[in-house]
């Protein structure tokens, strides 16, 4: 008779050691701390990310759809404490690099401000905010089923650029623009 001993270990990784590397990693590419508003932004799209790339989120934390788009509170009263101080284990580095690597290559040098603006045209965002005008605060829980919709709405719309790029129909210059 075989005994197996299995060891399951929890796929996620912990939100502060995700906004604690983002922050580390952004100071080593760029020389200045992460603005706020663009670290929300940057744990936001890597959570996006990773429901793209791997179909499961990265960690579990709920995003709040504020005026100038999503935030994770808990990360907002680290941040301003200056207390992000979590790291991310080397497995974990290894294992969401490509998704950190994409978020950092396609939005880490773009402002806060333009950020902000993009994560304002995602559903799951529209949807938390459905009732508030443009201007006002809320507090209101961005629901992880509907970033999975808009993580699933972009994964389709890169398939279908690849395609046309395959197809060669796409060759001089894009027919169709993804953010």
């Amino acid at each position: 008779m075989f005994i197996f001993a299995v060891e399951i270990t929890d796929p996620m990784v912990s939100v502060v050691d995700i906004a604690s590397y983002i922050s580390k990693r952004y100071m080593k590419e760029y020389g200045e701390r992460i603005d706020e508003m663009k670290l929300h932004k940057l744990l936001y799209l890597t959570q996006r990310e990773c429901l793209i790339q791997t179909g499961e989120p990265m960690f579990e934390a709920t995003f709040h759809a504020w005026r100038y788009g999503p935030v994770l509170p808990e990360i907002r009263l680290l941040y301003k404490q200056d207390r992000l101080n979590g790291n991310l284990s080397s497995e974990a580095e290894c294992q969401y690099k490509e998704v950190i690597d994409t978020v950092f290559r396609d939005f880490a040098g773009k402002r806060a401000s333009v950020l902000s603006n993009m994560t304002h045209c995602d559903y799951s965002w529209m949807h938390a905010r459905k009732g508030y005008g443009k201007y006002d605060d809320s507090d209101v829980p961005m629901l992880l089923d509907d970033i999975r919709k808009d993580a699933d709405n972009l994964r389709q719309r890169k398939a279908m650029l690849m395609l046309l790029e395959k197809s060669g129909i796409n060759k001089n210059g894009p027919l169709v623009y993804v953010v």
